[in-house]
């Protein structure tokens, strides 16, 4: 016997939705993805309509558990897998680009990133070592970039970071880099007052 006062059952969509399209643009791209360009990409009015879209969807990713959260870093939106994941994914897979950055490696690039524009003669002077190799091998990374040229006589290159280690240390921007009064006190060191 059927009822007959229940609705019939809603016709399947025409077409994905907008939240599907930006689910789609998400998996597919390794790098984030700016707001305008989803916007264009999935057809919507504009950057405001996308980002109401992606905090819905973060907020389900959220509440359902998913192995993976949706994030705003490096200026765009990226689907990350959740960090609880990290060795279970490095067995899957290591790659040889993605190798640790020596200390020297590390302290280059902070000195870049907190000083950039930044000139090679100020990072070897903060530093007290020639640096040109670690420049190089940094860029070949795509952690480091030319950003101009400075106006002083020889014109040198100044050097600034990309997006992909903005994306690479999990930051939206670099106003996300931690602060001196952010940061521990090296070990065995007192500070005053403290």
């Amino acid at each position: 016997m059927t009822d007959e006062t229940a609705p019939p059952p809603a016709p399947p969509p025409a077409g994905p939705t907008a939240r599907q399209i930006l689910e789609a643009l998400l998996f597919a791209s390794d790098d984030p993805l700016a707001l305008d360009r989803m916007a264009e990409c999935a057809g919507l009015d504009g950057a405001a309509e996308a980002r109401a879209l992606l905090e819905d969807l973060r907020r389900e990713y959220e509440a359902t558990g998913r192995a993976f959260s949706l994030e705003e870093v490096a200026g765009g939106w990226q689907l990350l897998t959740r960090p609880v994941y990290a060795t279970h994914l490095a067995r899957l897979k290591r790659r040889p680009d993605r190798a640790r950055l020596t200390g020297a490696a590390l302290e280059t690039l902070a000195v870049i990133a907190y000083r950039q524009p930044v000139l090679r003669t100020d990072v070897e002077k903060i530093r007290g070592v020639a640096c040109g190799d670690m420049l190089r091998t940094l860029m070949e990374r795509d952690l480091v970039r030319i950003a101009g040229r400075a106006e002083e006589p020889g014109a040198p290159l100044l050097y600034g970071t990309t997006s992909r280690f903005l994306a690479e240390f999990g930051l939206r921007s670099l106003k996300d880099l931690p602060t001196a009064k952010d940061l521990p006190p090296p070990a065995g060191v007192k500070i005053a007052g403290q």
